[in-house]
């Protein structure tokens, strides 16, 4: 983790070498406009103090306003949410929006907090961020550990400073609190669109692919049922406590019903769970690491940051990986990957669909108007494609991979704006 920003800035500088980026634009982009660190008093149930270190990074807005999540988790550090703000400027500009990148977090460890505690300290981080945050400023959005609550906790707390209803400072807000139809499914949505693109490309048939999804949370069980309606056998899933594999196939829904019972998909080995064909057995319970390492066409990364890196990519047997998460591919994973033939799907444009739709929920809520879910999927695809196709192009015309391909396409549009 503590490399999480150099070795970002390592494969930007390849890709900057590679197409000749301007010294000068490198230089910009190196660096985040603005940090800010917050210290937030919260008083806990128990009468006593505590104090929660938060952060909000917002890399460069040549292109708009900064936008990115802001995260809660005990590991959230400086490092992490520079790497990930420089992240979203690039994401931003792979799949062409009119924003910048921007990132925050908080060092809390939510699921110990009350409904109370997680409110004090959502509405303290608010005040102390507000004079950076803005619907033409900063736009936050949901991440780890966060959610519609949270953003609408956010959005009530800003009015109220401002003396003015502004429902485009968050996104990723239920509908009723003006979010998009359609958000809850973007990011999976999105990927599943990329992944579609270049399965065609390839001239592969779905019925005949293995999935494998690592991440089994919102993103991993949307894409899990969108891989199993077109005809992919989904054969492993695994959560934060560990995985199923079921080389007889996983019915999605019936995972997904017995996690929420049980709390995770390791304790689903129930009849019913597998498809019955005979011969290919029961399901059994394996590690996170196992699961990464099982043959496969598909392997779907929506967990965390660093799951693949020098020390297992070698033991990688999927042929294609769809990066749902954000960075769960490290630098040198990556180039080992590469050499090994296996393509990656790279999060700057497999997981933009979250990004895409959360800018559509703000154009809605500027213009104070709310789309059909048939119109968002709609927009969304013809982003996503589009995007895949230039990414493509790019890494056909320099003979590189699409992570690279993808840096480029964003890098050049980085490049007309700020020259």
């Amino acid at each position: 983790m503590s490399r999480f920003f150099e070795t970002t800035l390592e494969q930007l500088k390849k890709a900057a070498k590679t197409m000749k980026l301007s010294p000068s634009v490198f230089t910009i982009l190196e660096e985040p406009q603005r940090i800010v660190t917050a210290h937030i008093p919260v008083t806990m149930d128990n009468g006593t103090i505590q104090i929660f270190r938060g952060y909000r990074v917002q890399h460069n807005n040549a292109r708009g306003p900064y936008k990115g999540g802001i995260r809660y988790h005990p590991d959230v550090n400086m490092e992490e949410v520079k790497a990930l703000a420089l992240l979203m400027t690039i994401k931003c500009a792979v799949v062409n929006l009119p924003l910048g990148g921007g990132k925050g977090g908080i060092e809390v460890d939510s699921h110990k907090l009350s409904q109370r505690e997680l409110e004090a300290l959502t509405r303290g981080y608010t005040r102390l961020m507000a004079p950076i945050l803005g619907p033409k400023i900063d736009v936050p959005a949901p991440d780890v550990y966060t959610n519609a609550q949270i953003m609408a906790w956010i959005y009530d707390e800003y009015s109220k400073i401002t003396g003015k209803d502004s429902p485009a400072v968050v996104t990723g807000k239920a509908v009723g609190k003006g979010g998009s139809l359609g958000r809850e499914s973007a990011t999976a949505q999105g990927g599943f669109y990329v992944l579609m693109e270049f399965i065609q490309k390839m001239k592969k048939n779905p019925k005949d692919m293995t999935v494998v999804i690592q991440g089994f949370g919102n993103a991993g069980s949307f894409i899990a049922r969108m891989v199993h309606d077109a005809g992919f056998r989904l054969i492993a899933v695994s959560d934060s406590k560990g995985g199923l594999y079921c080389k007889g196939g996983i019915d999605p829904a019936i995972a997904y019903s017995c996690k929420r019972e049980s709390h995770s998909v390791q304790n689903c080995e129930i009849a019913g769970i597998e498809y019955t064909k005979k011969g290919e057995g029961v399901c059994k319970r394996i590690s996170n690491a196992e699961l990464l390492e099982l043959p496969c066409d598909i392997l779907v990364l929506s967990a965390l940051e660093n799951q693949i890196t020098a020390s297992n990519a070698k033991n990688i047997r999927a042929h294609i990986i769809l990066e749902l998460a954000n960075g769960p591919t490290d630098a040198e994973g990556d180039i080992i990957l590469e050499k090994r033939g296996i393509t990656v799907l790279p999060d700057i444009l497999a997981n933009a669909g979250g990004v895409t739709v959360s800018y559509f929920e703000w154009l809605q809520n500027l213009q104070k108007k709310q789309w059909t879910e048939k119109i968002v999927l709609a927009k969304l695809k013809k982003t996503m494609v589009e995007a895949f196709n230039e990414v493509y192009a790019m890494s056909r015309k320099y003979k590189i991979g699409l992570r690279q391909g993808a840096l480029i396409t964003a890098l050049k549009r980085l490049e007309d704006t700020i020259i």
